[in-house]
């Protein structure tokens, strides 16, 4: 008999997304998501060149993978994610000051994590077993 084997993704899922169009979910939760590719380049400075590294996807809403099936899974673990911004280079904007990045676990996630003080939520990184 075959027995299914479980695997875990690490996802990162963006403030502003979960704030937009995400549904709040809780360690235990079962969650259906398109997954993409994650931005590595932008999540580097926040969570560090390692853990940046072991992001396997990200979650989204907002085009690009309308014909990627849907990943259902169980959330085993929610990381917030804080982090201070600043200028870019050659004044584009604001962008995540390398190295600020604070991490914390949560039991559950709406998109609205307050803030610690100059650092400002920014996503969150989440643990899936999928089956």
């Amino acid at each position: 008999m075959d027995e299914a084997v479980a695997s875990e993704l690490r996802i990162w899922v963006d403030d502003w997304q979960m704030q937009c169009c995400g549904e709040p979910f809780a360690v235990g939760d079962e969650v259906s998501w398109t997954l993409r590719a994650p931005d590595t380049e932008w999540l580097e400075p926040v969570l560090g060149k390692d853990l940046a590294a072991g992001i396997d996807l990200a979650e989204e809403h907002h085009g690009g993978v309308e014909e990627t099936p849907p990943t259902v899974g169980t959330v085993v673990a929610i990381r917030a994610v804080h982090c201070r911004y600043g200028p870019l280079a050659g004044g584009a904007g604001l962008g995540p000051v390398a190295g600020s990045g604070v991490i914390s676990t949560v039991r559950s996630a709406d998109g609205w994590t307050p803030d610690r003080g100059d650092l400002k939520f920014a996503g969150y990184v989440v643990e899936v077993t999928c089956a």
